[in-house]
């Protein structure tokens, strides 16, 4: 698939989760302690449940996602530079938290929750509005009763790798409601 098809792509699914994704908001405690984590994810993307705040922020939307990986998508503005002309690295730790993050949570059972206890982030080249589109993807490589460890990479269009991280989050009953 040449670079054009992908783009075309990318921007076509990138419209249809804009499309499909309510007002943000935060789900409550029963609603995220009465689905499993793929459940969630499948809820937000049907309209059930608010989509998330720091996707309105940042502006960046989940374009996929299956057990033990999660993709969201977004394009660099100049709202995202830093003072030294490119984009701040905060954008793209805030895409790869956000992608390994999911990544571990679509794998959790109902009542299960997470949090992030370590992120660890490279950069490999710079982010500008010139880049275009973007695809943080996350994968789990491990989840255990406590400890969900996923990695995740940015990458264009092109495939180029603009940055990738890993990540371990401490995996935690649910309070209740």
């Amino acid at each position: 698939m040449s670079a054009e098809d992908v783009l075309a792509r990318w921007q076509e699914d990138e419209r249809r989760a804009r499309a499909s994704l309510r007002e943000p908001g935060v789900a409550t405690t029963a609603q995220l302690g009465e689905r499993a984590g793929l459940q969630f994810f499948e809820d937000m993307m049907a309209g059930k449940l608010p989509g998330a705040p720091i996707g309105q922020l940042m502006d960046f939307v989940p374009v996929e996602f299956a057990s033990g990986r999660f993709v969201f998508q977004g394009t660099p503005g100049p709202q995202h530079y830093n003072p030294i002309g490119t984009v701040h690295g905060g954008y793209a730790a805030t895409l790869l938290d956000s992608c390994v993050g999911c990544a571990v949570h679509t794998m959790l059972p109902a009542g299960k929750g997470y949090t992030t206890l370590e992120l660890k982030v490279n950069y490999v080249r710079p982010l500008t509005t010139r880049t275009g589109p973007i695809r943080a993807e996350g994968k789990v490589i491990s989840l255990t009763t406590q400890i969900g460890i996923a990695e995740g990479r940015i990458v264009d269009a092109q495939g180029k790798l603009y940055a990738f991280a890993t990540t371990t989050c401490l995996v935690f009953p649910m309070p209740a409601a």
